[in-house]
């Protein structure tokens, strides 16, 4: 059990950048091919909604917090895109064989769903 997510693993960057980028594939791979646009999406609300939920339970904070949240979310969706990945021409080509590329196809892992 202790290797698994916790409140506090969820509280900070990296527990809430995995969350945020586990939950937006395991939700987009359900709704299936047609969900890839969405994903985006829902890890911005996932990554959101982690930051409000950690200042909802902040008790020494001021009002101030909500606002800090918001900027966090921010923080947690682009930890958990990947901010460096963002732009097309930063992201490395893939090698396809001459018999995909002859089929139209590459080869691919992991779909990108920016």
């Amino acid at each position: 059990m202790n290797d698994l997510f916790t409140w506090a693993a969820l509280g900070s960057l990296t527990g809430a950048s995995a969350a945020t980028l586990l939950a937006a594939n395991v939700i987009g791979g359900l709704i299936g091919p047609s969900g890839d646009k969405a994903r985006k999406w829902i890890a911005l609300g996932f990554a959101l909604l982690l930051s409000y939920l950690t200042a909802a339970f902040a008790a020494d904070a001021g009002p101030e917090k909500w606002i800090i949240a918001f900027f966090n979310g921010l923080v947690i969706f682009s930890a958990a895109l990947g901010v460096n990945q963002l732009p097309p021409g930063n992201r490395q080509a893939t090698q396809a064989s001459p018999t995909q590329l002859a089929q139209g196809r590459e080869p691919r892992y992991v779909r990108s769903w920016v």
